[in-house]
């Protein structure tokens, strides 16, 4: 898409390393130099994390396919020559998320990007962890946050510390927009922190399990325009996700259940009040506070409760599972 931003990733075939060395880093964060002149496509934020990478890019032109499939290929034949082997270095195609390029979507997607050395075990924020610790059931240890604010900060292979103010900027790295969305370098170190120091991830970035597009409905309703070009850019299943009001999430469980909000709401443990909980943390893009307090003062770890209660509650019972799936289709634009 002309001018679009996208969140790309692609994964080590196998999830095998593809760097391994120094000098592997280096000459992927070249041939990154190299595309910026070869195709025009501005690179705002990456991070290489061993078996996988993470670019947030702008394409002035309609080529982020051709530029990121260029990358791949370039780089998988360096590799490949280096080590004198033969086959496949990433798995299979790259995955790319269309982002919003209005508001907090893009600086959200930096921070995503810059946040993934830190969402290790060893830290304290795998996938389990961070999620107890995003809905307030676990809370880190001193020196855990500090470790991963020092691993934030020392970080080579990312574009965190140009942004932070911790290192100079390469001159092919187009950082001086977010920065400035951010409000400068403390302020952008203050807002990765935060998620940092209570497991959140940046809003949009909740289920990022497929290659979605991201933004207001104003922007999901332009893209929904634009699928031709889309899919050149995205050839895989199209998800396009959009925040929604607690007054629309309220509206279609009311139909699924037949009954008005204030009947259900005040029974404790009613699904359908955890699902509307659940919902409003999924599509809302509130906080755990936000959505208590919007729905009848609840306290925000009585709505992590509910939301992680009905999540356990979805393993084990399918037509539950399937009842929330459609519902959060109908709250999301899903282009297939």
């Amino acid at each position: 898409m002309e001018g679009g931003w996208y969140h790309v990733a692609a994964r080590g075939i196998e999830r095998r390393a593809i760097f391994e060395t120094d000098r592997d880093h280096e000459h992927f964060l070249e041939l990154l130099e190299e595309m910026t002149g070869r195709y025009g496509v501005e690179i705002h934020a990456y991070a290489l994390m061993g078996n996988h990478y993470h670019l947030l890019i702008r394409t002035p032109d309609s080529n982020a396919s051709a530029a990121v499939q260029w990358l791949n290929v370039s780089y998988s034949v360096w590799f490949n020559k280096k080590r004198q082997r033969v086959g496949h270095v990433f798995q299979g195609r790259f995955a790319s998320t269309l982002i919003d390029g209005d508001g907090s979507w893009a600086l959200n997607a930096s921070v995503y990007v810059h946040l993934n050395p830190v969402r290790r075990q060893v830290l304290g924020l795998n996938k389990r962890a961070n999620k107890a610790e995003s809905l307030g059931l676990v809370r880190p240890k001193d020196e855990q946050l500090r470790d991963r604010l020092r691993t934030l900060r020392k970080y080579r292979w990312s574009s965190y510390p140009v942004y932070a103010g911790y290192a100079g900027k390469p001159p092919w790295l187009s950082y001086g927009e977010l920065l400035r969305r951010a409000g400068g370098h403390m302020k952008y170190r203050r807002y990765v922190q935060m998620y940092v120091t209570r497991g959140e991830e940046p809003e949009g970035y909740e289920d990022l399990g497929g290659r979605l597009a991201l933004g207001t409905q104003v922007f999901v309703e332009k893209v929904r325009g634009w699928v031709g070009r889309v899919t050149k850019e995205q050839p895989a299943a199209r998800q396009l996700i959009r925040r929604v009001s607690l007054q629309e999430i309220v509206r279609v469980v009311e139909e699924k259940m037949g009954e008005k909000w204030s009947d259900f709401s005040v029974r404790h443990g009613d699904y359908g009040r955890e699902m509307v909980l659940y919902l409003a943390r999924k599509r809302s893009g509130l906080t755990l506070k936000e959505i208590g307090e919007k729905l009848g003062g609840m306290a925000y770890k009585t709505v992590g409760k509910a939301v992680q209660r009905f999540e356990r509650s979805l393993e084990s019972d399918p037509a539950r599972k399937k009842l929330a799936a459609s519902l959060m289709a109908k709250l999301s634009l899903v282009e297939t």
